[in-house]
């Protein structure tokens, strides 16, 4: 059989799709980064609107890049897009950064949050860490490697047990008496002295927990109606995430003083022992296990197909195995194999946030990018098949550019050595790309 002349099959259904968009966003981010926003903004209604903010920047980047999604639904994703409209060497930069980073670093970090809380919530060592993290993380590659079809049934189903705990501190947190009070109106504390340094720290803090949504365009390919679902599942996720981030974190700022909050990793648990007593902590650290997990298996199901998509058109060095399907399961078994190895070797280094920082900066630099471009194929091509068209033209895609641009702006600014880090090792494939044309 020649494994180079399979297909993906189409397999993925819209909720699957939701759930990959909602199951990759929601992770440890949710959980994690109310520390972080909260040591920026030392304030409780300038963090809720941060996260408002950032939700609703989220929300007009998906709603943008879906007009591209739809338009050309292919594997690969972000991918296609940027070379549809830029060319080949801007697309190869992305995937690039996407395959050797992006991707297996998020599914590092994640590795080693869910190792971190599975001793946590055993009492376990800390040398345990690690071992667990590679564990979790080559199960999931595992699942995924039985086909697209396992993968997205375990998206779904972590989609769902995951939300079980947070609809839980929601609604109860929500109903129960506030354990501390605050002004709406104050969005300054004074602890802080500049509200343009507070909030944009702040907003750029939330970034992490919304990332993910760009990469489910990868799985178009393998979506049974992807000009209908696609963009279904990435605005209708978005939005249920936005609303569930901004309501969990009411429950933290009501439940827990700001005090409480700044650079405490364990606020969700503090927060939930003071809601369910006891039980709670255990409650928050089993449901952040089934989230990291499902966030897990997110990005390597939509990691693993960049590559192969790449690689079909031979834009890789050794295409000729990164295109390699399963012969049972039509599955890019080489590409996922690539994959963990790198993420084996971040887990086992610990540059996790670090790497995952800089990909983040990368990746909004490509989505401003994205932005631009549904412009450009407005102008350039007014014919173009286009089943979903982004609402609120041209209002909607520029403040989409505008939030891209300041987050860029912001990074630069504040963390200019990761900046420069993160794009040098983006450029480090213009010569794989240069090389490989020669090669061909």
């Amino acid at each position: 059989m020649i494994m180079e002349q399979q297909h993906l099959k189409k397999e993925i259904g819209l909720f699957a799709a939701l759930a990959t968009v909602m199951g990759t966003v929601i992770g440890g981010g949710v959980f994690f980064k109310v520390a972080t926003v909260v040591q920026a903004t030392q304030s409780a209604s300038l963090t809720l609107l941060v996260w408002l903010l950032g939700g609703l920047l989220t929300l007009a980047a998906g709603l943008t890049v879906t007009e591209l999604a739809a338009a050309i639904p292919k594997t690969g994703g972000a991918v296609k897009y940027i070379e549809y409209t830029y060319g080949k060497l801007p697309a190869f930069l992305l995937g690039w950064a996407q395959m050797i980073v992006y991707f297996p670093a998020n599914i590092a970090a994640l590795s080693i949050i869910f190792g971190t809380q599975w001793v946590a919530l055993l009492h376990w060592s800390n040398s345990a860490i690690v071992p667990v993290a590679i564990v979790a993380g080559a199960s999931i590659t595992g699942l995924n490697f039985l086909g697209a079809k396992v993968g997205a049934r375990v998206q779904s189903l972590g989609l769902i047990f995951k939300l079980i705990p947070i609809a839980l501190i929601m609604v109860v947190g929500l109903f129960a008496p506030a354990h501390v009070t605050f002004a709406w109106t104050a969005l300054i504390s004074p602890q802080q002295t500049s509200f343009w340094s507070a909030f944009s720290a702040g907003l750029v803090a939330t970034m992490f927990a919304y990332d993910g949504w760009l990469g489910v365009g990868a799985i178009a390919g393998e979506m049974k109606n992807p000009k209908r679902d696609l963009p279904l599942a990435i605005g209708g996720g978005l939005l249920a995430i936005t609303i569930i981030y901004v309501l969990i974190n009411l429950v933290f700022v009501r439940t827990l003083p700001i005090a409480d909050l700044a650079g405490n990793l364990n606020a969700a648990a503090d927060a939930s022992m003071k809601i369910f007593c006891d039980l709670g902590g255990k409650l928050v650290t089993v449901g952040i296990l089934i989230s990291v997990y499902g966030a897990i298996n997110g990005y390597t199901m939509t990691g693993m197909r960049v590559p192969f998509a790449m690689a079909e058109e031979d834009a890789l060095p050794f295409s000729h195995l990164f295109k390699r399907l399963s012969p049972h399961t039509s599955v890019p078994y080489f590409a996922g194999s690539v994959q963990f190895l790198i993420a084996l070797i971040m887990m086992l280094l610990g540059s996790f946030d670090l790497l995952t920082d800089m990909l983040v900066f990368v990746m909004w630099g490509f989505s401003v990018a994205l932005f631009v471009a549904v412009f450009i194929l407005r102008r350039r091509e007014p014919d173009m098949d286009r089943p979903y068209r982004v609402p609120g033209y041209p209002i909607v895609p520029a403040i989409a550019m505008i939030g891209g641009v300041f987050i860029l702006v912001v990074t630069a600014i504040t963390q200019p050595l990761l900046a420069v880090i993160g794009i040098v090792l983006t450029a480090i494939g213009v010569p794989v790309y240069l090389w490989n044309e020669r090669r061909k």
